[in-house]
């Protein structure tokens, strides 16, 4: 008798904790990454920062280099002046929250970057994943990991090729002049 209540009080223990999962795909932050996402897609700035707490880390392709919500939006126009159009491509979207063994919430992303770049109108396709940590539905943390190979290529190669047009545009230096004109008045003499 005594282990039958033992196990009905071990049955009614373990049904009635709620257990939350540690891993979904739909949730309050993922919706606020979403919105992060569309912010930026869209240079809503203001908005974006809003996502953040004032505290946020930001970090990109570094785990030593750290911005601030407030640093966000400078970040991101300094790199936009280099393209005519970009945004994460919408079908190629992913989002999960997870819970770690801590008990901090992450919410991933992954995504393919698209940008047309203004000097040629080349396309570049980035893939990107970004995970953030929240805390009372604010940022408090993001890493951002990407290969920016190809871009950093592709620039280059118009530096270059923009120094190369650039010399040959240069009017040649005409140091000469003055020796002709001499020579001429030397002989109008004679």
């Amino acid at each position: 008798m005594k282990n039958l209540i033992l196990i009905g009080c071990l049955l009614l223990i373990f049904t009635s904790c709620e257990k939350k999962p540690r891993y979904t795909q739909n949730s309050e932050q993922i919706e606020i990454v979403k919105a992060a996402i569309n912010d930026y897609d869209y240079q809503e700035w203001e908005k974006l920062m809003s996502h953040y707490a004032d505290t946020a880390h930001i970090y990109y392709n570094t785990r030593s280099n750290v911005l601030s919500p407030k640093e966000l939006a400078e970040f991101h126009k300094k790199n936009d002046v280099y393209f005519s159009t970009r945004a994460f491509e919408d079908e190629n979207r992913e989002y999960e929250m997870v819970e770690d063994n801590n008990g901090k919430t992450w919410v991933n992303f992954w995504g393919l970057w698209k940008g047309n770049l203004a000097a040629n109108n080349k396309q570049i396709i980035i893939p990107v994943h970004i995970t953030y940590q929240f805390i009372d539905n604010k940022i408090v943390t993001e890493y951002g990991y990407w290969n920016s190979s190809e871009l950093q290529s592709e620039l280059q190669k118009i530096n270059t090729e923009k120094s190369a047009t650039d010399s040959v545009q240069e009017p040649q230096a005409v140091e000469d002049i003055q020796e002709v004109i001499d020579i001429k008045d030397t002989e109008d003499l004679e």
